[in-house]
């Protein structure tokens, strides 16, 4: 119980587009800055899937998946490289050289330095590796998948916060309008009261009593202002807004007809979430995975065929022949084919397929438990949506027999017939009969969104 609660406060989900519907108007006002008086459930939504710096981190990963696939798809071409070696040397006793004859004199020469050059291009090509090659593709693809869903969850994850802090504002804006009118109220006894005791017929302890009610609802108008001023900074923040630039929210206005809408089937809306999570779809993928990585393993048994070639040439400076002619003349091209068969690795084959054999069973583990994880959610929500719409319904008449109740203890009260206590008392319950009427309300059409946005309705 304690964990489905603890769900309900942060994943309150796509609300953000229910609370547009159930409201009857239109939140998609233009974006206008930090300066924004007001800001919509759509305008907040926005603007934190394009700043949100854990979002920007998601998709920098998605990225990176990008870049992987491609160079797995790389990994499939042949390699090409060329290199060259240029070297001196010298041989201090050499005393025989190269003779020439010029204008009828022999001239001998004696090179003690010399110099090499070697060029070489050599290419190589894995044809066959018992398939590593492609699956290493597919893997990295889905990989890539799951890094898109995990952006789509984490932005899952930042609208759901979102909303659970506007609907927070949008009930505490309503409380205080209570506590206000509740105030007013208590003003007025207080005055009637004062006046009461100057002619003699209330005595000052009861009119103490009546300043209490007044300052005790005075601190309860200033305790939901500073609830509501508190979320409105977390709502900032979250945001990454910084400065101190206004910030405020748009109040919608609900009704409660939308509060007692026909809440929809368990069954049905469990179905369409399973076809529509990231979540979910993550896992599979996860399935799918551990089978391309076993795959890749077994294939550490198999035999690997590739494909070799080179050219290469070279030079020396003590050749008779020019730099050119030597390059023609000692120019070589070389071909092979090659087949490597594994015998014994220690056991290292063996255990990684053994280790992807565990990894895919965890996987389709992994997929159970988000699969119930998932109903036992929306069986919260759906439970609390029909709880609550129950309560609703009981709180809307007790707020309209206890607004009756204080009316006529308000006029006896005025005529005397009736003590002070039996009036706070009597304002008390009606106080908290609007109060649970309220939180009824907001927590009704709360879990009413979430089960649509569980079921994909929710855009």
């Amino acid at each position: 119980m304690e964990d489905r609660k603890l769900r309900q406060k942060s994943l309150c989900g796509k609300v953000i587009f229910a609370v547009i519907a159930v409201a009857g108007i239109s939140l998609f006002s233009p974006l206008s800055g930090f300066a924004q008086k007001q800001w919509t459930l759509d305008d907040c939504v926005n603007y934190a899937l394009e700043n949100n710096i854990t979002l920007q981190k998601a998709r920098l990963s998605l990225q990176s998946a990008k870049e992987d696939v491609k160079a797995t798809k790389g990994a499939m071409l042949p390699s090409v490289s060329g290199s060259t070696n240029q070297s001196v040397g010298y041989r201090p006793w050499q005393d025989s050289g190269v003779a020439t004859v010029t204008n009828g004199q022999v001239n001998s020469k004696v090179n003690k330095t010399y110099y090499n050059g070697s060029y070489n291009v050599n290419a190589q090509w894995t044809v066959w590796n018992g398939g590593k090659n492609v699956n290493n593709v597919r893997l990295n693809k889905l990989s890539e998948q799951q890094a898109e869903l995990n952006v789509q969850q984490q932005a899952n994850s930042i609208e759901e916060r979102i909303a659970q802090l506007y609907v927070q504002c949008l009930y505490l804006n309503e409380a205080i309008k209570v506590s206000q009118a509740s105030l007013e109220t208590s003003r007025k006894n207080e005055e009637r009261g004062r006046q009461t005791v100057e002619v003699g017929k209330m005595s000052k302890s009861d009119m103490a009593q009546l300043t209490a009610q007044r300052a005790t609802d005075e601190y309860s108008v200033v305790d939901a202002q500073s609830q509501l001023a508190n979320y409105k900074l977390q709502l900032k923040q979250l945001l990454e807004l910084t400065g101190d630039e206004q910030f405020d929210i748009a109040i919608p206005t609900t009704t409660d007809a939308d509060a007692l809408a026909e809440i929809p089937s368990l069954h049905a809306i469990y179905e369409k979430a399973l076809a529509c999570r990231p979540e979910i779809e993550s896992a599979k993928l996860s399935i799918e995975s551990s089978r391309l990585s076993l795959a890749i393993a077994k294939a550490g048994w198999l035999p690997t065929i590739g494909l070799t070639g080179g050219l290469s040439t070279s030079t020396n400076s003590l050749a008779t022949n020019g730099w050119g002619g030597q390059m023609k003349t000692n120019f070589n091209m070389s071909g092979g084919l090659s087949v490597s068969i594994p015998i014994f690795d220690g056991w290292q084959t063996r255990t990684s397929v053994s280790k992807a054999r565990i990894q895919q069973q965890q996987a389709q583990l992994d997929l159970k438990d988000q699969q119930k994880t998932l109903y036992q959610t929306i069986e919260g929500y759906w439970l609390d949506a029909t709880t609550n719409q129950q309560k609703f319904r009981a709180a809307s008449a007790t707020v309209e027999s206890e607004q009756q109740s204080y009316d006529l203890l308000t006029e006896k009260f005025n005529l005397g017939l009736t003590n002070i206590i039996e009036l706070l008392q009597g304002k008390d319950k009606l106080l908290s009969a609007q109060q649970n009427l309220l939180q009824s309300k907001y927590m009704t059409l709360l879990n009413q969104q979430m089960l649509r946005f569980y079921a994909g309705d929710g855009k």
